[in-house]
């Protein structure tokens, strides 16, 4: 189904239909830019998060077993 196809298919929804399919477009747009941003940014900053002795000096704990103090 092509674009103009969809878009006369939409304008046959009564006016409510048509927000909420706009405002739900919308909502699933903007929570896909947000991960394609937070995925960048991880992109970005790996090297310093993998070398940096100060982002890394809690990694050592990552091998020690862990007890949950009662």
């Amino acid at each position: 189904m092509g674009t103009s196809e969809i878009i006369s298919e939409i304008n046959k929804l009564p006016v409510s239909q048509r927000l909420t399919l706009i405002e739900l477009t919308i909502k699933k747009i903007r929570e896909e830019e947000k991960k394609e941003q937070l995925s960048i940014a991880a992109e970005k900053l790996y090297d310093d998060y993998s070398n940096d002795p100060e982002l890394t000096a809690f990694s050592i704990l990552d091998q020690k077993d862990f007890y949950e103090a009662k």
